[in-house]
């Protein structure tokens, strides 16, 4: 699909569009797509004062299908502008879907990187070694609007011999004048790695070297990302093919970070232990960025690939899937820690407070709430917490196991645990269709959707005991400037 074909079609959608907006599980607070389907996360930066959130998106069918980019943009991550889809499959390089990929920001303008997928169908193929391009691309926009150069870079030949026809989802790393770029990989052995490939003018790439951790993890590590923060080297990914472990691993695939030390001039890795970034059901394919002030921004899917749980509520309504809030990165004592970013404060309204101690129930005009909960008694040992989120939807802290129960609204989203020794404070954001649990200042985060019938709300404290403090806010809803009917 190009655009002169998007642009086409468009006016015979209305009645899509229309059955969106009357769906009641449309989120106030998370990015969507405006109909159809949406998945990762792409392109993420800041380019004079604008935050651009481009994605990957099916905007005529609520259903996997052939991807664009989506577009939206912000200065202050409330209002929004609905921009036209970014970039389209419209050159035999990536015929049938321009995957994921990332934004270099310079001065003069934005270089992208993108995975052009060709899904070849004369023959039989195990579309693994054989029947799939995995096709490099690169752009250059000077306003992260219009696209001035479009052009291949690498195929399929120019990755290791030994690599399966899974390459993709490229990130750029700068180091000491050179440029990286991070590539996902799968190979010959179905063993999961990351691909280095160096470049001066972000032009002319060659490989440089492949990247394993000292154990095998996984086949395939998705969505790679290397970046440094607070004096530390992170690579995020997305494994696939890593079994469960007790509590740890119970999504189909993980979604994580290995804290690293990667001396790329001498071609020296060390992986520290993966840990997942999110312990619900809905999160996977994160991206970051630093923006202008500085900070390290994560945003990911609100969903999973071949989940066996489902988001059918949607679907009747032709949209599926979300983004989750954007979340602002630090390192502190070995762990990655996750917040929202403060500018969510400006949603906030009606303000509660109260003791601990005296919280028994609050109850929100709807569903779309912040609550903050600091607890004084610290230990496993001699406390247990329980929160009725919703009719069926409960979270609750004993014997250092924090569980997230779900009923009904689950839609088969039924519990997830993570280990907490110590239970500080409490963040939870519940939108409409979505819950995010912020657990000891972000050690721990758990996501899901969730699909109540009814959308009046009750937050009811069922542990007694407790000693600490309290605050619920009320949220507005993000303010989005959609274009004109075409």
């Amino acid at each position: 699909m190009n655009k002169e074909t998007y642009l086409k079609e468009y006016p015979k959608y209305k009645n899509m569009r229309e059955n969106v907006k009357r769906d009641k599980n449309r989120l106030h607070f998370h990015m969507m797509p405006p109909t159809g389907w949406m998945n990762d996360p792409n392109g993420l930066c800041q380019f004079h004062g604008v935050n651009h959130i481009y994605f990957q998106y099916t905007p005529f069918l609520a259903g996997w299908g052939t991807k664009l980019w989506g577009h939206y943009t912000t200065k202050d991550w409330v209002h929004y502008t609905e921009e036209e889809p970014f970039l389209f499959p419209d050159t035999k390089w990536d015929r049938d879907g321009v995957y994921s990929g990332s934004a270099c920001v310079k001065e003069d303008g934005i270089h992208y990187f993108y995975t052009g997928n060709v899904k070849l169908q004369d023959k039989e193929y195990d579309y693994i070694m054989n029947g799939r391009e995995q096709n490099t691309m690169h752009l250059f926009s000077p306003d992260g609007k219009n696209i001035t150069v479009k052009e291949l870079v690498m195929t399929n030949e120019n990755y290791p011999s030994n690599m399966s026809k899974h390459v993709r989802d490229p990130k750029i790393y700068e180091k000491d004048g050179y440029y990286y770029m991070i590539q996902g990989g799968r190979d010959d052995e179905n063993r999961g790695c990351v691909l280095l490939f160096q470049s001066d003018n972000l032009k002319d790439w060659k490989w440089y070297d492949t990247v394993y951790s000292k154990q095998p993890f996984g086949y395939m590590w998705e969505c790679p990302d290397l970046f440094e923060i607070d004096g530390q080297q992170i690579m995020t990914c997305c494994p696939q093919g890593v079994e469960q472990q007790g509590y740890e691993y119970q999504n189909v695939y993980q979604c994580g970070y290995f804290p690293v030390s990667f001396d790329i001039e001498n071609k020296k890795y060390e992986f520290s232990e993966f840990t997942e970034l999110d312990k619900g059901f809905d999160i996977y394919a994160i991206q970051t960025f630093q923006d202008e002030k500085g900070r390290r921004i994560l945003i990911g899917w609100m969903g999973i690939p071949d989940a066996d749980y489902d988001n059918d509520a949607t679907v009747q309504y032709d949209w599926i899937h979300a983004l989750t809030m954007p979340r602002e990165l630090s390192f502190k004592d070995g762990k990655l820690l996750q917040k929202p970013l403060k500018e969510m404060q400006q949603l906030r309204k009606n303000e509660f407070h109260c003791a601990l101690s005296e919280f028994v129930q609050w109850e929100p005009k709807d569903s779309c709430f912040e609550l903050h909960i600091d607890f004084e008694e610290r230990t496993e040992k001699n406390s247990s917490v329980k929160i009725q989120l919703r009719e069926d939807v409960f979270l609750s802290w004993e014997k250092g196991l924090f569980r997230l129960n779900m009923g009904k609204s689950g839609h088969g989203r039924k519990e997830r645990i993570a280990e907490i020794k110590q239970l500080r404070n409490l963040t939870i954001f519940s939108d409409t269709s979505a819950i995010e649990i912020f657990i000891n200042d972000g050690e721990n985060v758990m996501t899901t959707r969730v699909y109540s019938e009814n959308l009046e709300q009750k937050v009811t404290f069922l542990s007694k005991g407790n000693v600490g403090n309290v605050a619920g806010y009320e949220l507005g809803s993000f303010v989005i400037e959609k274009h004109e009917e075409k």
